[in-house]
């Protein structure tokens, strides 16, 4: 019942953040028909309310209570400049000549970048947090959250793939690196190699049937090998970690868990293949089976970007040198007791 109750949560958390982008889409589209130049002023009243009111039910969707005042300054905020940069010329044209309309829409959105701006410069001076940290949630109080991740995380990778090309791997001054890519280089390298070949005949191909198909597969399949390199590449620089805290279980930009100690229970090498198929273990093995298995005291939420899941109560993964994690993780267990 629980793991139900968790999978319908999620769906609606996922539908309360796709659903508001098509109903805004569609009311774009909307707009632009040809019966909208007869009715200019009833099209963008329309419009500003579908706009607003759409993302306003996303918001009380999203939130587990009632939403700050801050949040709903922000999404007024948003449905105003979304229709001014989504509306066509007759209806932009039209608000213009309305300076009421456009007074109050500019009051809010001057209104919500002044809040913001008082509690991004506190966010941004914040003591013990990462440098990081602190600007994406500075960021985070102009823009949605979900869009300054998805941005940190594109040029996070693009940094990656087209400027790290040697130096150290990402590893704090208190944490001990444990690397699993060794056995991950071949293939790697197979794949890359594969991928290349691809794209060559793709070019190939499509140069002798279409202009345009070519130069969208150019872009599509050149941008796609970039974030592949990139990803490839992290596997190198996120090992896993050993902190003071935990354990910091990453697989390049595709895993990043911490497990706190007191919640490890037991550190095992050998394990059943419906332990780690199963939905309540975390499986960061890439590619390979897992050499060690940690078994926690109790569930931990799990990080993940696309969906929620539910809590795991294992973690499986798959390192270069598991004897010495092991010894050493069992040394930081005996000190904890």
């Amino acid at each position: 019942m629980t793991a139900q109750a968790g999978s319908v949560v999620g769906r609606r958390q996922i539908a309360a953040k796709i659903v508001p982008f098509a109903i805004v889409a569609l009311a774009g589209m909307a707009v632009r028909m040809p019966v909208v130049r007869a009715h200019p002023l009833p099209a963008l009243l329309l419009f500003l309310w579908i706009v607003a009111d759409t993302l306003m039910l996303s918001l009380v969707a999203r939130s587990s209570g009632k939403p700050e005042h801050s949040a709903i300054l922000a999404v007024l905020a948003g449905a105003s400049f979304t229709v001014w940069l989504g509306s066509p010329p007759g209806i932009r044209g039209t608000l213009l000549e309305m300076p009421i309309l456009v007074l109050a829409m500019a009051t809010v959105v001057l209104g919500h970048v002044a809040w913001a701006t008082a509690r991004a410069s506190r966010l941004v001076t914040r003591a013990g947090i990462d440098r990081k940290e602190r600007w994406v949630a500075a960021a985070s109080e102009f823009f949605p959250p979900a869009l300054v991740r998805l941005a940190v995380a594109e040029m996070t990778v693009l940094h990656m793939a087209l400027f790290r090309w040697g130096g150290p791997a990402d590893v704090p001054v208190d944490a001990r690196a444990f690397g699993y890519h060794k056995h991950l280089t071949p293939m790697c390298a197979t794949l890359l190699i594969l991928s290349a070949i691809e794209i060559a005949v793709y070019h190939l191909l499509l140069g002798h049937w279409s202009r345009t198909a070519t130069i969208v597969m150019f872009v599509l399949s050149d941008v796609g090998f970039v974030y592949l390199v990139g990803l490839i590449k992290s596997f190198r620089f996120r090992p896993v970690l050993l902190t003071p805290e935990g354990v910091r279980v990453r697989a390049g930009f595709l895993i990043d868990q911490l497990v706190p100690l007191d919640a490890i229970a037991a550190i095992e090498g050998a394990f059943t293949g419906d332990e780690v198929r199963d939905a309540t273990t975390l499986n960061a093995a890439l590619l390979a089976w897992p050499n060690i298995m940690l078994r926690l005291g109790r569930p931990l939420p799990r990080r993940s970007f696309l969906k929620k899941r539910g809590p795991f109560v294992r973690v499986a993964f798959r390192l270069d040198d598991p004897e010495e994690f092991t010894r050493l993780l069992e040394w930081r267990l005996g000190l904890r007791v």
